[in-house]
């Protein structure tokens, strides 16, 4: 039976969706853009509502593109929009998944971070620093949400044994959203607006794993250490406190095995410029090799195929506002060029980030930075757009891991607005300001 609230969101979307159709085949006289503007309203609007799992609406778009628009030029044909949402990027996406499924079964993940978290030696600053720093750590080579679910699981035992309003309690929670939310933007995979980047700037250039960690990782320390010091500030955690009691885990023996197989897939991204093998490569046969000797037939099932269907939503969105015309006339009316250059890369990173603070950061980069394109050089504003979605979390509902450490208890709207808006603010500010300016310095204009 549909409940009352469900019911409702769905009428809002009927009519929306309804509501641009009108507007679309009323205003917009060439009928494949209008046609093309119904659609992208339907899956934005999908998307935002979140009335169906984001990945339902990259299949419906799939469907939706030979069925609406096939008939009016063989370009739209399913062959066409199969072909757009496929690009390498998702199999290094699919690299670092496998990576993150084999990590958790071999108890890899829990060993570092439990290992991390015994370094604290009960002092409350140290450990949400470790907590933190393993957390980031994690959501380098898998996703925020896994990582923020590790490290909540690892904290439970002892978060759960505090009261909801104790500060420690509360700056660990915040911590962990945070860290995770942030730790995204090191690496190539750690998010899929980094992927709808990458694969946005290959027309132009080729973006190796380290040219994306020598201007990403710096950036993520610093909004760490900002991070750090807006909950420290905010909470105030001093003194010691009691250890929680943590299983001695020990790494199976197979497990070393992988984290050696994890630490030559690393070394061969981050050396890309000496070898000439495509970071995708690289993660695809490293997957084969951890399904060859680590994992099993029904590990397959528990890759992350949601986000992977995200991002290739993402790509054929933006391949079909591309191939229709509609980033043309959406900017046609934009007089860019009287604007300082500083002004319009804050302008699109702040609104990335304002974006994502309520809807998905992968549509959110899906929308802008193709639309970013069109305005022309610096391509490289693309991967500054990335980096803004990771900003948008100010609110509950603006990433998984704020709602998840929400969800724990003892967190209040306002302690993720307090620390969340001053991240999106600066964050977004020393992005636009500086960012251009280093992308040029590790060679990318």
């Amino acid at each position: 039976m549909i409940q009352p609230a469900s019911l409702r969101r769905w009428l809002a979307v009927s009519f929306t969706i309804a509501l641009a159709a009108v507007v679309a085949l009323s205003f917009i006289e060439d009928p494949i853009r209008a046609r093309v503007a119904i659609l992208g309203c339907g899956v934005l609007t999908l998307w935002l509502s979140e009335v169906v799992p984001p990945y339902v609406a990259t299949l419906a778009l799939l469907a939706g593109i030979p069925l609406v628009l096939g008939g009016t030029d063989p370009r739209y044909s399913l062959d066409a929009a199969l072909a757009w949402s496929a690009h390498p990027v998702l199999a290094l996406f699919f690299g670092g998944f496998t990576f993150g499924v084999a990590a958790s079964r071999y108890r890899v993940d829990r060993v570092i971070a439990e290992r991390l978290l015994k370094l604290a030696r009960g002092r409350r600053k140290r450990l949400l620093a470790l907590v933190m720093a393993a957390t980031a750590l994690l959501s380098m080579w898998m996703s925020n949400i896994a990582a923020a679910a590790m490290m909540l699981s690892v904290m439970r035992p002892y978060v759960h044994r505090e009261e909801r309003a104790e500060p420690l309690r509360r700056s660990l929670l915040l911590g962990v959203a945070m860290a995770a939310n942030i730790g995204g933007i090191a690496t190539p995979l750690g998010t899929g607006p980094n992927g709808i980047a990458i694969a946005n700037l290959t027309p132009w250039v080729r973006v190796t794993f380290l040219q994306w960690m020598s201007f990403a990782v710096p950036l993520m320390l610093g909004m760490l250490a900002f991070i750090y010091f807006l909950i420290q500030r905010g909470h105030r955690i001093e003194g010691e406190f009691v250890p929680p009691d943590l299983e001695d885990e020990q790494l199976p023996s197979r497990a070393r095995g992988l984290i050696l197989v994890f630490g030559l897939t690393v070394l061969a991204w981050l050396s890309e410029p000496l070898h000439g093998i495509s970071a995708p490569v690289v993660a695809l046969a490293s997957s084969c090799l951890i399904f060859a000797g680590w994992l099993e037939p029904k590990d397959l099932g528990r890759i992350d195929w949601s986000t992977l269907f995200l991002i290739a939503g993402g790509l054929l969105f933006a391949r079909l506002l591309e191939s229709s015309g509609m980033f043309e006339s959406m900017t046609a009316g934009i007089r860019w060029e009287s604007a300082p250059a500083a002004l319009r890369t804050v302008a699109f990173v702040l609104g990335a980030a304002m974006m994502s603070a309520v809807m998905s950061n992968t549509a959110s980069a899906a929308l802008l930075i193709p639309l970013a394109l069109t305005l022309g050089p610096p391509h490289s504003i693309t991967i500054l757009i990335a980096v803004g979605t990771a900003f948008g979390v100010p609110f509950t509902i603006s990433s998984p891991p704020n709602a998840m450490a929400y969800g724990e208890g003892g967190l209040s709207a306002r302690d993720l607005l307090r620390v969340g808006l001053p991240i999106m603010l600066i964050g977004c500010l020393l992005v636009g300001l500086t960012g251009p300016t280093i992308l040029r310095w590790v060679g990318l204009p």
